[in-house]
């Protein structure tokens, strides 16, 4: 795909999706897209993204292209968002989707004068957005609003979601393999030990012994995340010669290992969001945060959440409050081991 280029007809019809940029929440978004080519048909998308998660949108059916533009956090820089909406106002683009619902993320598709502008009213938009939408409180699920917002106005939500899709050719899979000399590596499992804040993570030495456990049975074991996970990589892969560290800044890396992987344990993190949306069978682990609320739309193969008693789950915490750590301490390596050999089980047949 290409990310930046600008169509013939200028993109006269086209809709952008503002979506959050977060890896988990931008395939998230993958159902908007869905959603918008169902309800218009003619009109192109295009999605803002930061250059992090960009390689997204190459597997992304539905995407006609990226607009890569990367905005701080922390501060306006309004020379970079008047910039950016000269970028959009050149693209013409008839409508945008704006899903954060920070004031900063409506300002350039205001300032570009797109002629329809979607959004809930968040940090009071009133002008910036003119199809302002209310209720955002009433919809427990960060997916549900996103969908409420992809919908007309007081559209009931539909029963089902079209799920998030990610389509990596097998061409370039095998490509890639062939590249980091990962050709003969047989069944693999993929494991993805970041999230973000310590509460999510369930510990390195139990992922270490889960990595031991299926060498054992014949895996070789890739250990995925970002630089910020290379010393968890570390850990699991100490003195085995099956683990693999494929840690990394590109996203990419993880996205085509997940492809290539028979099965992937992950925390709840972005990574469990990808591996899902390709259709690698996923195990994912639980502690703090509640499946029902931030799991992935698409069918995980197990969710796996402590089975004792612990009082203070979900706490949505980054950091847990009381020091135990209980809720990810309390999953034990062997139940996670026999989930991911139960999910590449064979089907029996009655």
């Amino acid at each position: 795909m290409n990310h930046n280029s600008l169509d013939s007809d200028g993109g006269r019809h086209a809709t952008l999706l503002v979506p959050y940029m977060w890896i988990g929440d931008f395939v998230r978004c993958h159902t908007v897209v869905r959603l918008l080519r169902a309800r218009f048909p003619d009109s192109p998308i295009d999605v803002l993204t930061t250059t992090t998660v960009a390689p997204l949108l190459d597997y992304m059916p539905g995407v006609r292209k990226g607009i890569v533009w990367d905005l701080p956090r922390k501060r306006l820089a309004w020379a970079q968002h008047r910039a950016l909406a000269a970028r959009l106002r050149a693209e013409g683009y008839a409508r945008a989707l704006v899903m954060p619902r920070t004031w900063k993320a409506a300002l350039a598709p205001f300032v570009a004068g797109i002629p329809e502008r979607t959004g809930f009213a968040g940090e009071a938009r009133f002008g910036l957005l003119n199809d302002l939408r209310w209720g955002e409180r009433a919809l427990p699920r960060m997916i549900d609003r996103c969908v409420a917002l992809a919908l007309p106005k007081g559209a009931v939500l539909p029963a089902d979601y079209p799920l998030p899709q990610l389509e990596v050719p097998g061409a370039e899979v095998a490509a890639w393999c062939q590249r980091q000399g990962l050709t003969a590596a047989g069944r693999v499992a993929a494991f993805a030990p970041g999230a973000v804040g310590p509460s999510k993570r369930w510990p390195a030495s139990y992922y270490a012994e889960a990595a031991k456990r299926l060498v054992g049975e014949g895996f070789a074991v890739w250990v995925l995340g970002g630089p910020g996970e290379t010393a968890l990589a570390a850990e699991i892969a100490a003195g085995s010669e099956h683990v693999r560290d494929l840690t990394g800044a590109d996203l990419r890396n993880a996205i085509l290992a997940l492809a290539a992987a028979d099965v992937a344990v992950s925390n709840d993190s972005g990574l469990l969001h990808v591996a899902a949306a390709l259709r690698t069978p996923s195990i994912g682990i639980f502690g703090p945060t509640s499946a029902w609320h931030w799991a992935p739309l698409n069918p995980l193969a197990a969710v796996i959440e402590t089975e004792t008693t612990v009082e203070c789950r979900p706490c949505h915490k980054p950091t847990c409050r009381y020091g135990h750590h209980r809720c990810m301490r309390e999953i034990p390596p062997a139940r996670v081991v026999a989930a991911a050999l139960a999910a590449l089980a064979p089907v029996r047949v009655a």
